[in-house]
C-alpha cells in the first residue's frame, strides 16, 4: 500500500559495505516520493551531502506546489493561472494563509482588517529620514521592516495564535505602505498616507505616484495590471528566501524579524534581482538592430553573455505564471501607449524572435515571468531599484503563510544543517614567539 501524506508504507535500503539500513518512503498527494534520512546519523553515523539543498526536502507543506518538468505552480492545489486571471490578491493571501478560498462574507472581513491595518505608526516617518536620500529602496525596505517588532510589541509572542494572525495581517497591510514610502524618500517626495476607499493594488499606486499638489486618479487597467504581479509572485515553494524565514522562524524569532530575512535574502541578484536583470540586459542591447548580434553570442557557448529573463531553473517547460505576465504586459503597454521607450522596442521585438526561433524554441529558452514583469514595471514608471522591493511586497504573504504553517507544526525543529569539513585536522596552539 502506499504512503500518502506523511505516513510510510514502503522503505529504501541502504547499503554501505557489510551493513544495510532501511529508510521510510514517505509519499505527499502529489509529487516526488521522499527518502526519509531523519534518523541516518543516528543510525550510521553519515550525514547526507546536497549542497543547495536541492535534493532535500526542508518540511511538509501544504501551501504551494510545483512541478517544473510540466509547468505547474499551484496555490492551495489552485492553478496559478485561475487565480490571477478570475481572482484578487486579497483573497489568494487569505487562501494562502487560511488554506481555502473565502465566502463573500469572509472576503469581505479580511479585505476590512487588511486596509484599516495599512497605516504605519507614525513614528516610522523619522525612522526613514535617518537613510541617506540615495540609499537602495530594498535596504530601507530591510530595514523599516525589521523595526516594526519595535513599534508593535503586542504581535510578536509566536505562542499565542492570536498575536500570530494579528502580525500576518500587519505585514500584509503595512508592507506596501513601507514600500511607497522607501520609493517616496528614494525619490525625495512628501510620504502619502493610504486611503482606506480604495482596494489594495490602487491604493499601493496611489501612494507611489500621486503628490499633494494635484489629484490622483486611478487607471483601473494599471491597477489590476499590480493585482496580478503580486498575485503571480505571492509563494513560490521553498525557494531561497522563504527557507531563509523559515530558518529563522525555527530559533522563535518574531515574525517582523523573519520577513526583514526574508527580504535581505531576496535582494540577491540570483533570486528577486532577476528582472533587473532582465532589464539591464536590454539596456546593455542598446537598439532593435543590435538584437541579432546578442542573439548569436546567447547561442555561442564561449561567449559569457547570457539572454536574461528566458528559460527558469525550475521550470522546464514554459513558466506558468509567465504567459499571465505576458498578457498582463501587453495589456498596459496598449493602455500606456508608449511609442518612445527604446527598451520596450527592444523588448518586444527579442520576445517575437525568441517565441520563433528554433534555438530557443527547441530548448525551451521562453520569456519568463522576470521578462515580462521587468518591461510592465517600467512602463508603469517604476525604477529598476524598485522591482525587487515589488517583488518582497507581494511575497510577503508567502513568507508569512509559511512562517505560520512552520510554527503550527508540532514536529518543528530548529534548523541546524550539517556540513562535510575539509579544514585542518587538531592541532595545538603556538606561542607566537616560536612561530616560524
Amino acid at each position: 500500500m502506499d504512503a500518502i501524506n506523511g505516513t510510510s508504507a514502503k522503505t529504501a535500503t541502504l547499503s554501505i559495505g557489510d551493513k544495510s539500513w532501511d529508510l521510510p518512503i514517505l509519499n505527499g498527494t502529489i509529487g516526488p516520493q521522499v527518502v526519509d534520512i531523519g534518523k541516518l546519523y543516528g543510525q550510521t553515523g553519515m550525514f547526507t551531502y546536497d549542497p543547495g539543498f536541492t535534493s532535500t526536502a526542508s518540511c511538509e507543506s501544504q501551501i504551494t506546489y510545483i512541478d517544473g518538468d510540466e509547468g505547474v505552480l499551484l496555490y492551495r492545489g489552485y492553478p496559478i493561472e485561475q487565480l490571477a486571471e478570475d481572482g484578487d490578491f486579497l483573497e489568494t493571501c487569505y487562501l494562502l494563509l487560511y488554506g481555502e478560498l473565502p465566502t463573500a462574507a469572509q472576503k469581505a472581513d479580511f479585505d476590512y482588517r487588511v486596509t484599516r491595518h495599512t497605516m504605519v505608526h507614525e513614528q516610522m516617518s523619522r525612522f526613514f529620514h535617518g537613510f541617506r536620500r540615495d540609499a537602495h529602496p530594498m535596504a530601507v525596505l530591510v530595514a523599516s521592516v525589521g523595526a516594526l517588532s519595535a513599534f508593535y510589541h503586542d504581535s510578536t509572542d509566536i505562542a499565542d495564535p492570536q498575536q500570530r494572525m494579528i502580525a500576518s495581517v500587519r505585514m500584509i497591510a503595512k508592507i506596501p505602505t513601507l514600500a511607497a514610502m522607501a520609493y517616496k524618500y528614494h525619490i525625495g517626495q512628501p510620504f502619502v498616507y493610504p486611503k482606506n476607499d480604495l482596494d489594495y493594488a490602487s491604493n499601493f499606486l496611489r501612494m507611489c505616484f500621486s503628490v499633494p499638489c494635484e489629484e490622483y486618479k486611478v487607471n483601473p487597467v494599471l491597477s489590476r495590471a499590480i493585482d496580478r504581479i503580486f498575485t503571480l509572485h505571492a509563494d513560490h515553494e521553498q525557494n531561497a528566501s522563504t527557507s531563509t524565514v523559515r530558518l529563522a522562524g525555527s530559533s522563535g524569532a518574531n515574525p517582523f524579524a523573519c520577513i526583514a530575512a526574508g527580504i535581505a535574502c531576496l535582494w540577491g541578484p540570483a533570486h528577486g534581482g532577476a528582472n533587473e536583470a532582465a532589464l539591464k540586459m536590454l539596456g546593455e542591447i542598446g537598439s532593435v538592430e543590435r538584437i541579432p548580434e546578442f542573439i548569436k553570442r546567447a547561442k555561442d557557448k564561449n561567449d559569457p553573455f547570457r539572454l536574461m529573463g528566458f528559460g527558469h531553473r525550475v521550470y522546464k517547460n514554459y513558466d506558468p505564471r509567465a504567459k499571465i505576465m505576458q498578457k498582463t504586459c501587453h495589456e498596459v503597454l496598449g493602455e500606456l501607449g508608449i511609442k518612445d521607450d527604446p527598451l520596450l522596442d527592444i523588448a518586444v521585438e527579442l520576445e517575437r524572435i525568441a517565441l520563433q526561433d528554433e534555438y530557443f524554441v527547441e530548448r525551451k529558452l521562453y520569456p519568463n515571468i522576470d521578462f515580462y514583469s521587468g518591461i510592465t514595471l517600467r512602463a508603469l514608471g517604476f525604477p529598476t531599484s524598485m522591482f525587487t522591493v515589488l517583488f518582497a511586497l507581494a511575497r510577503t504573504v508567502g513568507w508569512i503563510g509559511q512562517w505560520k504553517e512552520m510554527i503550527e507544526d508540532p514536529g518543528q525543529r530548529i534548523g541546524r544543517p550539517r556540513q562535510l569539513y575539509t579544514g585542518a585536522q587538531r592541532r595545538d596552539y603556538v606561542p607566537i614567539a616560536r612561530r616560524k
